[in-house]
């Protein structure tokens, strides 16, 4: 895009641009002295040479006289004139003016289906929201075993209805259990609001977006917007930069998390007009606790699951894709296996309802046919780090049965082995890397949503390969498409920007050391103040279609994946730690199981605008295709 936007610049000015940071004035003439001809110090007349920066094309004449004329700076003018039109919102930012195509807007996935890679003779061009980036290369012939989380994984939930029970479950717990009072029950809830990657404070009831750089960008009090004074005092202008990790703050890293940060917030607002409606409301931090504590009830008493195991269609999205994708990966030789921290009960609900639609009493076992190897209520993060015992998992009831290190133990009293399966609870990963005939964490490809409890930790700790599924992306990636022209202008205010700029600070400069004689200082302070005035209304032009752009993707937090022109802090853990990423687990079915996906070259600031084939990788080029 800088390259792009480069060659605009270029062709409009007629020629090759100065580097980036030189000094391009409007117009400069030299002079030895004031009230001599402008010849003699074009001739490089020695002496005092001042540079003398006139106001128009026309007041640096032959006889180097100065007869005043506008002070607009004409570089300046035609390098950002044709911005005007962005003011009042141009053909180019038309995307920014329809409703923003948020995370459930979309299919996800695909509810038609579509060939699979096996289906077609020849490998077929994939849209962007069916593609597989790369941020390290890793080559599937080196994979023996690819494993699957099981929640927003292979089984995506709906947003509008899932984090919707999900909100109306954990009100339910805080009035019920916790002593809130019952106009809690009037709270709305809406699943648009939140977006993964945001940050809680629990210190100060915050909810904020931070970029790589642990910058805050965006910043909110309960439902109330911070503004860049109140930010920068709270987080930008500490003495020490804040890591932003618990205990202080709780990561909202897994589209679990969406209602609960909703309801903090919903709470905060609470707290702040009427405190006393609380129960014994200490601190904001109290509050969390409560709503977290909540959140764990509803999963421990099986209270909202019950009610996706009850109506799993209402819930679950349909994935026709889905058991292609698994048997695709079983014929290429590989082991294939399910890691989940959900129990057996609800896991054997949801695999029936994803593999055959089966409800009720018509489940049945056929969905473990598709894997080598079940584990459930492996409890991950701890799964890769903590030696735990393993049990065998009897299908008809789930009750759990010891093992031996996995192989079956008869029980006292018993003449026989329980019936032979594949299935197991708790665990841990030296037991997993056994029955899947592994030597080392290099050869499990892991794909997984939760950026900590599936990826980093799997990867950190044991090497593993690592894909993250982000439903997001796929609305991410559309905006995007269709604001391409938006990003292009952009690119060019900015430039602009630090060209008037870069003419203002050589203004000062000239002033400051004497540099402009006598006779030219009214006309260049005239021109002082027209650049100045320039910079101003880029600014505000930048500004404004920046904040439009963002708001095209989501209204209230902007790009998933950028904090203004920084990857988000969300983004950053996806490059450091997932080497593959992608918006449908079921997006693995219109690819090779033996691809070669080749990572993006590494770009430093200094190769960017060499115009170099530094490209590269598959997919859109990684995060900064996105």
């Amino acid at each position: 895009m800088r390259l792009l936007a480069a060659q605009q610049r270029r062709s409009a000015a007629g020629g090759a641009p100065p580097p980036r940071g030189a000094v391009r004035p409007p117009h400069t003439v030299l002079a030895a002295s004031a009230g001599k001809g402008l010849a003699r110090g074009a001739r490089g007349a020695r002496g005092s040479r001042a540079v003398v920066w006139c106001s128009s094309p026309g007041a640096g004449s032959s006889n180097g006289s100065s007869n005043g004329g506008s002070s607009a700076p004409a570089s300046s003018s035609s390098s950002a004139g044709s911005f005007s039109s962005l003011a009042s919102g141009g053909s180019s930012s038309t995307a920014t003016s329809e409703q923003p195509k948020l995370y459930g807007d979309i299919p996800a996935p695909p509810s038609s289906r579509l060939a699979l890679w096996t289906e077609q003779p020849w490998g077929a061009a994939l849209p962007a929201g069916r593609q597989i980036f790369c941020n390290r290369s890793l080559n599937m012939k080196q994979i023996k075993a690819v494993g699957f989380d099981m929640d927003y994984t292979l089984a995506q939930y709906k947003p509008d209805t899932f984090e919707q029970l999900a909100h109306s479950q954990t009100v339910d717990k805080l009035v019920s259990v916790f002593g809130y009072p019952p106009s809690l029950y009037d709270l709305t809830f809406d699943w648009r609001h939140m977006m993964r990657g945001l940050i809680i404070d629990k210190k100060r009831g915050n909810v904020i977006k931070v970029d790589r750089h642990k910058y805050v960008k965006v910043a909110y009090h309960g439902f109330t917007l911070l503004t860049r004074e109140q930010r920068n005092a709270a987080y930008n202008q500490a003495a020490v930069r804040d890591d932003f990790e618990e205990p202080a703050y709780a990561m909202i890293d897994t589209l679990f998390s969406l209602a609960e940060g909703y309801l903090f917030m919903q709470l905060v607002e609470m707290a702040d007009a009427t405190p006393r409606q609380l129960p014994n409301f200490t601190d904001y931090a109290q509050v969390y606790r409560d709503v977290r504590a909540a959140v764990d009830l509803c999963h421990r008493d099986g209270s909202l699951k019950r009610d996706v195991a009850a109506q799993p269609a209402k819930y679950i999205h349909d994935d026709p894709h889905l058991v292609g994708m698994l048997g695709m990966m079983r014929a290429s030789g590989r082991k294939v296996f399910l890691a989940t921290n959900s129990l057996w009960d609800y896991t054997h609900v949801v695999m029936n309802y994803l593999v055959s639609k089966r409800v009720g009493r018509a489940k049945n076992d056929d969905w473990l046919r598709l894997f080598d190897v079940v584990i459930v209520g492996c409890g991950k993060p701890g799964f890769f780090s903590e030696r735990r015992p393993l049990f065998g998992v009897n299908t008809a009831d789930g009750t759990l049965v010891n093992t031996d290190g996995g192989a079956p133990i008869i029980p006292i009293g018993e003449e026989d082995l329980p019936p032979d399966g594949r299935q197991f609870g708790g665990g841990n990963y030296r037991d997993l890397h056994t029955m899947l005939g592994v030597d080392a964490g290099s050869q499990v490809l892991y794909v997984g949503d939760h950026i900590y409890g599936d990826i980093l930790r799997s990867k950190k700790s044991l090497g593993w390969r690592t894909m993250l599924v982000v439903p997001e992306l796929e609305a991410e990636l559309a905006v995007a498409g269709a604001t391409r022209d938006t990003q292009i202008n952009l690119s060019q205010l900015r430039g602009a920007r630090g060209d008037v700029d870069a003419q203002i600070q050589r203004l000062l400069w000239a002033f400051r050391h004497g540099e402009v004689p006598p006779g030219a200082l009214s006309d260049n302070q005239r021109t002082l103040e027209a650049l100045r005035g320039e910079r101003e209304r880029l600014k505000e032009l930048h500004s404004d279609l920046l904040r439009r752009h963002h708001e095209a993707f989501h209204p209230v937090w902007g790009r998933l994946l950028k904090t203004g022109y920084q990857h988000s802090r969300y983004a950053t853990q996806i490059d450091r730690f997932a080497c593959l990423y992608t918006s449908h687990v079921a997006n693995l079915a219109f690819v090779s199981p033996d691809r070669a996906y080749q990572g993006r070259t590494d770009v430093m600031a200094h190769e960017d605008g060499l115009g170099l084939p530094l490209g590269g990788g598959d997919g859109d080029g990684g995060l900064g295709g996105c």
